[in-house]
């Protein structure tokens, strides 16, 4: 044939050809597991927000498949930006992390503007109009990881270091900080603790010298307290602790929350009410149940093996990050699948925690599951940046 030919295929089909062997090549090279994992939490997710908010009437606006359809459509698009994402590939992104981080804090930023919106007390929201609003924190999440895990693995990724120096660990530092100091001063306390988790997560990762991880710990428990003394923290956020260290303190104030998840997990036992039959639930007993408290849903309606069943996909989504971030062999791959980890473990550790007594009130939404558009957006953003990471590591990883 002529030159444009390829093994008897035309160019033209050649190229094609190319293109869905690469394809078929990142299709089998995806981490399944995973993948089915955050859909399963995320369809469970959707039958429990659907079972949260059928019979709020004062929120659904009549429709008991309002939050439903909405949180379908926050779904794709999430799934959507995960499927980008993949394609982007994170090495690509690096390039653009400084972009993507100034982005980040300007949207922070104007927060503490009039376009910021408080819900519950808490001032963290843009107000997008239309009934739409979003939440720069989640997208701080990914930027403070990306941010870091650039910085951090340059010099060794290059080979010209073993570990970051001194003197890059300080940047990197500085650079998680002005995203935490923006948002300490809505204030959001659930965040910031995630965020410095998320912080403590890539450091151990990068192989920095344990003595910043010490000093790290010692500096938040010191800046704890004097958030607390210097009256930092709004009066509900006080009373949320007071009520976690004694629960008997406000039962129908502070603690009120609290105390009906508990009874609503209680109350569920091994196989649960089933799917809509949760008092409650339908009750309306316990507050924001379609987000920071879905988790009350499972344990009443699903019982002890459902709650169990959640639980256990969670720690499926920890262990394939744990082998992506194992088996990458570029530090900075590694690194942005620790931030992951510290990330979702965290989240998910102090969502179902708080809702079981064993730790306050924080207004964290669990991962996949909860209500919430922008923390959606961000949980299949993570997971399309893991994704990325496994598809392009090397074959013989």
């Amino acid at each position: 044939m002529s030159t444009h030919s390829y093994n008897g295929r035309p160019w033209q089909e050649r190229s094609a050809w190319s293109r869905l062997t690469a394809r078929d090549s990142v299709l089998r090279r995806l981490d399944w597991t995973l993948l089915l994992a955050c859909v399963a939490l995320s369809v469970i997710g959707s039958l429990l927000v659907w079972s949260a908010t059928r019979n709020r009437t004062e929120l659904n606006e009549g429709d008991p498949q309002h939050f439903l359809w909405r949180h379908l459509i926050s779904l794709a698009i999430g799934v959507a930006l995960s499927v980008g994402t993949v394609w982007l590939g994170h090495r690509r992104l690096r390039g653009a992390v400084p972009v993507l981080y100034a982005l980040s804090v300007l949207l922070t930023l104007l927060v503490l503007t009039p376009l910021g919106a408080t819900i519950n007390g808490q001032r963290a929201w843009l107000d997008l109009g239309a009934g739409l609003s979003l939440q720069p924190a989640e997208f701080a999440k990914i930027t403070i990881i990306l941010g870091m895990a650039m910085l951090l693995a340059a010099q060794v990724d290059a080979g010209d270091r073993l570990h970051p120096d001194h003197r890059t660990v300080v940047q990197a530092l500085l650079l998680a900080a002005v995203p935490i100091g923006i948002v300490m001063l809505m204030p959001d306390m659930g965040s910031v603790m995630v965020l410095v988790v998320i912080v403590l997560g890539v450091l151990l990762a990068s192989g920095a010298s344990n003595r910043w991880i010490i000093g790290l710990l010692a500096t938040g428990g010191i800046g704890a307290v004097l958030v607390w003394q210097l009256g930092v923290l709004d009066e509900y956020q006080i009373n949320r602790f007071a009520a976690f260290a004694n629960p008997a303190l406000d039962p129908s104030g502070a603690g009120y929350n609290t105390n009906q998840a508990r009874i609503a997990i209680g109350s569920g036992g091994l196989y649960g009410k089933g799917l809509f039959e949760g008092s409650q639930t339908t009750g309306r007993f316990v507050p924001e149940q379609q987000t920071d408290f879905v988790f009350t849903v499972a344990g009443e309606e699903l019982g002890f093996l459902g709650a169990g069943l959640i639980i256990l996909l969670v720690g499926v989504v920890l262990w394939r990050a744990c082998r992506i971030a194992l088996e990458t062999t570029e530090l900075y791959g590694t690194i942005v699948a620790a931030g992951i980890i510290a990330w979702f473990a965290f989240q998910s550790f102090e969502n179902i925690g708080m809702t079981m007594g064993i730790m306050p009130v924080a207004g964290l939404p669990l991962p996949f599951v909860s209500y919430g558009g922008t923390s959606m957006f961000a949980v299949w953003i993570a997971i399309g940046l893991l994704q990325s990471i496994r598809v392009q590591r090397p074959v013989s990883a």
